[in-house]
């Protein structure tokens, strides 16, 4: 039997579950699953269980994240990313760095966040994500979050790259719209990267193309 786990850099346009058959036939074993989903759009680390370790499954779930992603102000999207249909753009004009800055630095700490509908939170068996891109809306419960650290890498209006590190259950699509709203002109995620899972850090994540059991590694909590 093939046990323990496998760090996977996802690339984009690919679900988690995609990931998990890809090394169901590679790896020739069906008992796999994955810890901390990614939508289709995300790319970065995806954590792997194989065999006996998907009993681990539940020690995951709790684990702090930390992505890098680029905000796009002036636009609203159906989706809350580049894939959805525009419904709104605003002059951004008035903005500066200082204004932008001081608007990010509002969303650290904790609070109540509503999810995106472009989430892989289930409903009725389907993922939102799958659910919004057909233009269904469901109502969805606000959870409790924390943001620990918030901080611009590069500015060129309309385009803000940041780094986020928060717990578990925080959407960074939605804090880019809750951004954009912030400063009154709407915005939406143009790119998002994973770059950490708990102790786990996207530099020892690999290809899909490299899964080999040559890859497991043992983890024990």
């Amino acid at each position: 039997m093939k046990d323990g786990i496998m760090l996977i850099d996802k690339p984009t346009g690919m679900t988690s579950h995609d990931v998990v058959a890809i090394a169901r036939r590679k790896l020739k074993i069906k008992k796999i699953g994955h810890s901390g989903t990614l939508d289709p759009v995300a790319t970065g680390i995806l954590v792997l269980l194989v065999g006996k370790d998907t009993k681990l499954f539940a020690k995951f779930v709790h684990f702090d994240k930390e992505y890098e992603a680029t905000l796009r102000l002036g636009t609203v999207t159906s989706t809350g990313d580049s894939q959805g249909r525009v419904l709104v753009e605003k002059d951004i004009v008035h903005l500066s760095d200082d204004i932008v800055r001081q608007a990010c630095n509002k969303f650290i700490g904790e609070r109540d966040q509503i999810p995106p509908m472009v989430s892989a939170i289930k409903y009725q068996g389907k993922r939102l994500y799958e659910l919004a891109r057909k233009g269904i809306e469901i109502e969805r419960k606000a959870r409790r979050i924390r943001i620990y650290d918030l901080r611009i890498t590069r500015m060129a209006l309309p385009e803000v790259d940041f780094y986020v590190k928060c717990t578990k259950g925080t959407y960074i699509r939605r804090l880019g719209e809750e951004i954009g709203e912030e400063l009154g002109v709407g915005g939406f995620i143009s790119s998002i990267r994973r770059i950490s899972l708990g102790p786990f850090c996207i530099r020892e994540a690999i290809a899909i193309e490299d899964i080999h059991e040559s890859h497991l590694r043992p983890w024990r909590f």
